[in-house]
């Protein structure tokens, strides 16, 4: 099995060699959304680059077991439900259904268990009397709280002194809110012990990854790391945020109202193409020239296609062999996914280049070669989560037979010097937002944004 994959671990502070903890293996856990408000695009970024991580381990020969929390109980979903005078599984559950359905719409893969805060309160309860047995938190008026400084391993995450402050682990009962018996009494779970807890009933007390986003690592995973009585993670992964410009959290920027603006595929391209541990600051120019750029891409695929027909692209799950050693080597130095769209944009022009000339068995193998990529990146057009109807498949080749046509048309006024008319068709294809490009292989058009 390889071994030649690097990634950050934010736990050592350091790009570490991946080896998982079975040669063939990989198990990981990824803290999901607090169901208090829809998703925002930043949620979603999180969710593609781990869905990405996913997609690389498989095509680099791993078996995945993905495990992805859902909290539908905390302190935020309580406050968001009084202000919003709705219960709080009600707010919670509406929530999640919108996380989920964004995923979906960007073509994340669904994890293979996704369980939920308020469905494991006995793994809760059973880990804080393991940590009280072990001498690290006390009771106090119906509450438990974690005794941080009886921890020494706490705070590795980020820091080498201690925090010291304790937090609850368990909750006493307050009027309003729901409870649970427990042998400290009616309360409920406390922050982040769900995700300290649920890990080892679904991938056992040691597994290899635990990831989330950076925004998480305080106070959420020092205080996970701190409270969890099992080994854990071998490898802590976090994603960088998304934001506005001189604001903190995107909130604003809501899933469905950003896929007004571009398709999901082409939210899917922007999301992913910065390096999951650059910060990605939001803006609707940057979001038009991503669009821009995946349907170049696009556009290369529809037209193989056409040349090769539906036998001549069937595909596979992509695996090393299937993939240029520049993407590759891209992918495995910390998941390079800026550098790995560089593979492909070049895979892509070589490809235009031998479309131009006719010649079908450099184009099958080139257009094998970038939908091996985009299949990795959750991006190939031709994958059934964007061909759900073939509408768009369907629009741009007949869009690109008119095109061709009035091309054409243009070119033979050329020749027979009416320059005129050759000026007008010109005109014409700018006015209805049609760019043409002359180049040494053929005219090449794309749509003006």
């Amino acid at each position: 099995m390889r071994v030649t994959l690097r990634l950050h671990d934010t736990g050592a502070r350091e790009i570490r060699e991946f080896r998982p903890l079975s040669p063939s293996h990989v198990t990981m856990y990824l803290c999901g959304p607090t169901a208090q408000a829809p998703p925002h695009i930043g949620h979603m970024r999180s969710a593609v680059c781990f869905d990405i991580l996913v997609r690389w381990l498989e095509a680099s020969g791993y078996q995945v077991t993905f495990c992805r929390n859902a909290t539908d109980l905390d302190d935020k979903i309580l406050q968001a439900a009084a202000d919003q005078h709705v219960a709080w599984w009600e707010l919670a559950a509406r929530n999640l259904r919108l996380f989920r359905a964004g995923c979906d719409a960007l073509g994340c893969r669904p994890p293979d268990v996704e369980p939920n805060t308020t469905g494991h309160i006995p793994q809760v309860i059973r880990l804080i009397g393991e940590i009280l047995a072990a001498g690290h938190a006390y009771q106090r008026d119906g509450d438990v709280y974690f005794d941080v400084g009886s921890c020494l391993s706490y705070g590795t995450l980020t820091r080498q002194e201690p925090q010291a402050e304790d937090f609850a682990l368990w909750k006493a009962a307050k009027p309003g809110e729901p409870s649970w018996e427990s042998p400290w009494g009616p309360g409920r779970p406390g922050a982040h012990l769900d995700c300290a807890a649920i890990p080892a009933e679904y991938l056992g007390s040691a597994f290899d990854i635990h990831g989330g986003s950076v925004d998480q690592i305080f106070p959420q995973h020092e205080n996970e790391r701190a409270a969890a009585a099992s080994p854990g993670a071998s490898y802590w992964w976090h994603s960088n945020l998304l934001g506005i410009p001189g604001i903190k959290q995107p909130g604003s920027l809501v899933v469905a109202d950003i896929l007004t603006k571009v398709r999901p595929q082409e939210l899917r391209y922007y999301l992913s193409q910065a390096h999951y541990r650059a910060l990605l600051e939001y803006s609707e120019d940057a979001l038009e020239e991503s669009a821009a750029a995946y349907q170049r891409v696009e556009r290369f695929v529809f037209r193989a296609r056409a040349l090769l027909g539906e036998h001549g692209v069937a595909m596979r799950r992509p695996v090393l062999d299937d993939l240029p050693v520049s993407f590759a080597d891209a992918m495995d130095a910390d998941l390079g996914v800026p550098s790995a769209l560089a593979s492909l944009h070049a895979t892509v022009r070589d490809g235009n280049h031998v479309l131009a000339a006719g010649d079908t068995e450099e184009v099958a193998a080139h257009l094998t070669l970038v939908r091996s990529m985009l299949s990795v990146l959750g991006l190939d057009p031709l994958a059934p989560q964007w061909r759900t109807t073939g509408r768009n498949e369907r629009l741009y080749t007949m869009v690109d037979g008119l095109v061709r046509l009035a091309i054409d048309e243009r070119d033979k006024a050329r020749q027979r010097k009416d320059y005129a008319t050759a000026d007008s068709i010109s005109q014409t294809m700018e006015k209805i937002g049609v760019v043409v490009e002359d180049t040494a292989q053929g005219a090449r058009w794309e749509l003006q944004r």
